[in-house]
């Protein structure tokens, strides 16, 4: 139960609430074992009556109708505090497990983008959902029930060895044989727990997939290939569950057994004492009443441990993500907060440690706060990764990215992002509106924030014309706008952050040429005091920034104003040339 040990910190918040629990526990088995001998008491109370000879029933029938209204007393009060222990106990699993999805769900906002490219996002969710539940059932069933079989065989074998030490004793015989049983089959549950456990999460990545790329599916007409795919995944699947299922299954057989095997020697045993002599009759029938109410507890002995077992082995999934540490943590010294927004790279180097590809290479320039910086090159020149050190998503290796004179190891992430509106080249919308996708960058926007800034980015026409207008529900990742709509809301949602410094990561490419011309004029009549870094491929894009910066290879192979190089020899003048061949054509 080692990586259970996380959960302590949740059992020590709610400690009172569980102590609270426990006393409802003990209250209501101490209510419920009076049954018992009050039953013996009648049944004793019955054979001296018969025995005697008597005749007047006066007394007897006073008893047990007392013995009678204490039975029926004890069970409403044991009734009772038992409803109390389960809205106690069962309520702190469910704040418990509240705590625990919130918990996963703010480290997974923590770590850093290397961690979301090693990890699928169908693991991600199962481990937030199905391993969460899994625990939850072991802080509340589990716990529960432990502790109910706990005081109710402390309070009955106590009791039993009080009134027939020797009967108690061979009563108890099967209890070491259970012992062993439950500790072997428990270590091959715990095994076969965690092979389902991982199943399930590939179940969850190979759907979550199929359904988020089923555009690929049916373009090129691969269903039965997936569906084939998915058979053998839920094939594999079952088969692991099936053999979880088998070891389960051995417990509830072995409990009744053995709960059996208890009666019969209580019987045997006890019908000996009897006839010597050395028992009454009453506790030869308040030992049968224990057993059989030791049945269930005892049986749960075998599910608890099944759930302990299996939330041991989804708890140690989760802890392996909530071990992990963002690549990027803020220092002691990252306690300033931006006030001027120059840019400066110097000397900047960076690998990706996953590919080993050197993405940039000894990169120098400056941005004067309020200019605009537009960065051209070829696929994979390094023009993103530039982008992604000045949101400090990623630190250089080498070199050092300076904001407002200071390094950006001496703000925080927060406070850095905060003063950015930043466009990615793959626009990601949200499955609500389009109102709320453009609030999402100025939660408090009002509706007039939000039309100025859908009218900036030159995508208010197009919402306008919808049937529910700003309030047309998106599907998944935006999938009912088109490519050029998607990039215009996405820039919306930059905007209206008011953002001092705007950085576009080839978010034009899917608007037309007069489009682009209008967002790039409304940017410079809006934003004229953001510094914006665009990156971009169209040299209609580029023209109108103060500078241009080009990559290959991670390396600055050019710099400067368009009028400059439009004049010399290189990448640009080319590009340049070609585009304005084709606009002719």
């Amino acid at each position: 139960m080692r990586a259970l040990q996380y959960l302590n910190r949740y059992f020590k918040k709610y400690k009172f609430l569980l102590l609270l629990g426990l006393l409802f526990t003990v209250s209501s088995r101490v209510f419920a074992v009076l049954a018992p001998s009050l039953v013996g008491d009648s049944i004793t109370a019955i054979e001296q009556f018969v025995r005697s000879g008597e005749t007047d029933l006066t007394n007897i029938k006073r008893l047990l109708l007392t013995n009678i209204a204490l039975i029926v007393g004890a069970a409403l009060v044991s009734g009772i505090f038992t409803f109390s222990m389960r809205q106690t106990i069962i309520n702190v699993s469910r704040h418990i497990e509240y705590d625990l999805k919130n918990t996963v769900y703010n480290h997974y906002q923590k770590l850093s983008l290397r961690f979301y490219k090693q990890n699928r996002v169908g693991d991600l969710m199962s481990r937030i959902s199905e391993d969460v539940s899994r625990v939850r059932m072991y802080v509340g069933p589990a716990l529960m029930y432990s502790i109910n079989t706990v005081t109710l065989f402390v309070i009955v074998i106590s009791y039993m060895i009080s009134v027939a030490p020797k009967l108690t004793l061979y009563t108890l015989l099967p209890l070491p044989i259970l012992s062993f049983l439950i500790y072997r089959l428990s270590r091959a549950i715990h095994e076969r727990s965690t092979l389902v456990q991982q199943m399930l999460s590939k179940l969850s990545t190979f759907s979550q997939e199929s359904f988020s790329g089923i555009n690929v599916i049916k373009s090129y007409a691969i269903e039965t290939n997936r569906t084939h795919e998915m058979a053998a995944i839920s094939k594999e699947s079952k088969t692991k569950n099936m053999s979880l299922v088998q070891v389960q299954a051995w417990f509830f057989p072995l409990m009744i057994l053995l709960i059996g095997i208890s009666n019969v020697l209580v019987i045997f045993i006890g019908g000996n004492q009897y006839i010597n002599g050395q028992i009454e009759l009453g506790v030869l029938a308040e030992f049968i009443i224990y057993v059989n109410m030791l049945t269930w507890p005892v049986a749960t002995v075998g599910w608890v441990t099944s759930i302990v077992q299996q939330a041991e082995a989804s708890q140690k999934r989760i802890n392996e993500f909530l071990g992990q540490e963002p690549d990027i943590q803020d220092g002691i010294s990252a306690n300033k907060k931006p006030v001027n927004f120059d840019i400066r790279f110097d000397k900047v180097n960076f690998m990706y440690d996953d590919t080993s590809i050197q993405a940039l290479k000894n990169v120098s320039f400056s941005l004067e706060s309020g200019k605009t910086l537009a960065i051209m090159g070829p696929t994979g020149s390094g023009k993103t990764t530039l982008l992604q050190l000045l949101s400090k998503t990623y630190l250089p290796h080498s070199g050092k990215v300076s904001l407002g004179g200071f390094a950006l190891d001496e703000y925080t992430q927060k406070d850095i992002r905060e003063i950015m509106g930043v466009v990615p080249q793959q626009p990601f919308l949200f499955s609500d509106t389009i109102a709320h996708n453009i609030r999402f960058g100025k939660p408090d926007a009002t509706e007039q924030e939000i039309e100025k800034a859908a009218k900036q980015a030159a995508v208010h026409k197009n919402i306008v014309e919808f049937t529910a207008g700003y309030e047309t529900m998106l599907g998944e990742r935006g999938i009912t706008l088109s490519g050029g709509q998607k990039q215009r809301v996405s820039i919306a949602r930059a905007l209206i952050k008011n953002p001092k410094i705007l950085l576009l990561d080839d978010c034009l490419s899917a608007v037309d040429t007069e489009t682009e011309e209008a967002i790039l004029n409304a940017l410079k009549k809006n934003n004229k005091d953001a510094s914006t870094i665009i990156v971009c491929h169209r040299v209609s894009s580029a023209k109108n920034a103060d500078y241009i910066l080009i990559l290959k290879d991670g390396e600055i192979v050019q710099y400067g104003t368009h009028k400059d190089l439009v004049s010399q020899a290189g990448y640009y003048k080319e590009l340049y040339e070609e585009q304005r061949i084709e606009e002719e054509i």
